[in-house]
């Protein structure tokens, strides 16, 4: 079954957030809008460039309301550890999530059994705490932060504009559609 437009299922974590650790629920993704980014490991080679590349974009993030978690089937312990011995990591100020029993990442359909890891999952989630975007990569395939800002100002705009729709490369500013009869055949 399709993510999209579904809630996110119950979970509880631990997450290493600016130095603390806390614990999570899908209830704290509600009454905001949230990105949920799953990588593979700590300690590997694209994901590093991936969350430095978040990390940096973290704050325009926060400008639009938008709270950023990563995700991976490490442990809280692990994310800490991490973030002490990398200076790419360092940078993060967003919350890390250990998912060590693998139930989110099962929960978001990015389990790969076998490895007891995570693919590279992208999810944009709404204030209700429901799906809007849904984009999952192969483990050799990096993401990019300025890409998933953009989508999360799309999705944020059609929340706010009913009858209203984004076309490719929207920005903020630029032409928006309504979809109807008389564009049919015309675009």
């Amino acid at each position: 079954m399709p993510l999209i437009n579904t809630e996110v299922k119950p979970f509880k974590a631990t997450v290493y957030h600016n130095g603390k650790f806390a614990d999570i629920t899908e209830a704290d993704l509600k009454g905001k809008w949230s990105v949920v980014f799953f990588y593979p490991a700590d300690f590997t080679f694209v994901c590093p460039t991936e969350l430095g590349d978040l990390a940096d974009l973290y704050p325009e993030f926060q400008k639009i309301g938008v709270e950023c978690y990563s995700v991976s089937t490490d442990t809280h312990f692990t994310h800490k550890a991490w973030h002490d011995a990398s200076d790419t990591i360092k940078k993060i100020k967003y919350p890390m999530v250990g998912d060590p029993t693998g139930v989110i990442s099962r929960n978001f359909d990015v389990m790969i059994e076998d490895a007891g890891l995570a693919l590279r999952g992208t999810f944009v989630i709404d204030p209700d705490g429901i799906i809007k975007v849904c984009e999952i990569h192969d483990l050799g395939i990096g993401r990019d932060a300025k890409e998933l800002f953009r989508k999360v100002q799309a999705a944020q705009y059609v929340a706010s504009h009913p009858g209203e729709v984004c076309p490719a490369k929207w920005t903020p500013g630029e032409a928006t559609l309504s979809p109807s009869l008389e564009l049919v055949g015309k675009i």
